[in-house]
């Protein structure tokens, strides 16, 4: 199955490419900075919310404005992607009806587009690195790591719900709730130390946002090189949901016309 995905994904790269940048001109067209607002809008948000949050919350978090763009971008590329990707396969019916495309190029295009704007955004977090003055050392060269499981387990988990809304039209809706949920759950405002001793801590503890916002802050701020239960459990995480998600799509791949 995994070699017929990669043969098929050969023949359509072109086709994915152009969609890509199809998306990038419509959401930067007319704007006057351009591809600069990725770098500009997390900068904006983390002085707004880093100004909320600071006052609201008495953590001791060094850096916190660093702290909070790291969390804020994994986060919103996560969001962004997946809430694209869930209704990717039924706004593209019309084209889906007339010629053969693999259907999972959708969703796949709405993750990867998503991970080009994070790619985008990255020079922010070294804006605010410069500012704080935090040295260069080794462990920041692992930051691949998370990101790549990240963007693995985005792809899986996007096929899994993009294949879902075909049938369930009103889990788009939903999903807004849950990504909210999820958001908090997630330590992007707080660390994980204000949450000891209440059942959240292990919800949290389990959640895969957790060990990618975490391993990517160690890497860049606290110089800390990647253990290895975080490591197994980062690629655990894309691995098995890209697994999970190209199964479940294959297997119902073939009743989405009957519902587009």
């Amino acid at each position: 199955m995994l070699k017929a995905y990669i043969e098929t994904f050969q023949k359509y790269k072109y086709l994915l490419e152009n969609l890509i940048m199809r998306d990038i001109k419509v959401k930067y067209r007319r704007s006057v900075l351009g591809v600069a607002w990725s770098l500009l809008n997390p900068l904006l948000m983390m002085f707004i919310l880093s100004a909320v949050f600071s006052r609201v919350f008495r953590y001791e978090i060094e850096n916190f404005p660093l702290y909070l763009i790291i969390g804020q971008i994994l986060f919103s590329f996560f969001n962004e992607s997946t809430s694209s990707a869930i209704f990717s396969i039924v706004e593209a019916s019309s084209l889906i009806k007339k010629v053969y495309i693999p259907k999972y190029i959708f969703p796949l295009e709405k993750v990867l587009f998503g991970f080009v704007n994070l790619i985008f955004s990255i020079p922010a977090v070294v804006v605010m690195m410069l500012f704080y003055r935090v040295p260069f050392n080794l462990s920041m060269l692992t930051i691949f790591l998370p990101l790549l499981t990240l963007l693995l387990f985005a792809i899986g988990f996007s096929l899994i719900i993009s294949a879902l809304c075909v049938f369930f039209r009103d889990l788009k809706h939903l999903y807004s709730v849950l990504i909210t949920a999820w958001m908090y759950l997630t330590p992007i405002i707080y660390p994980m130390s204000a949450l000891e001793g209440s059942w959240i801590w292990y919800v949290a503890r389990i959640n895969p946002l957790t060990w990618y916002v975490e391993s990517f802050r160690n890497a860049l701020i606290y110089g800390t090189m990647p253990d290895l239960l975080s490591c197994w459990v980062c690629i655990g995480y894309g691995v098995v949901f890209t697994l999970v998600g190209l199964l479940s799509f294959k297997k119902l791949q073939d009743k989405f016309i009957l519902y587009v």
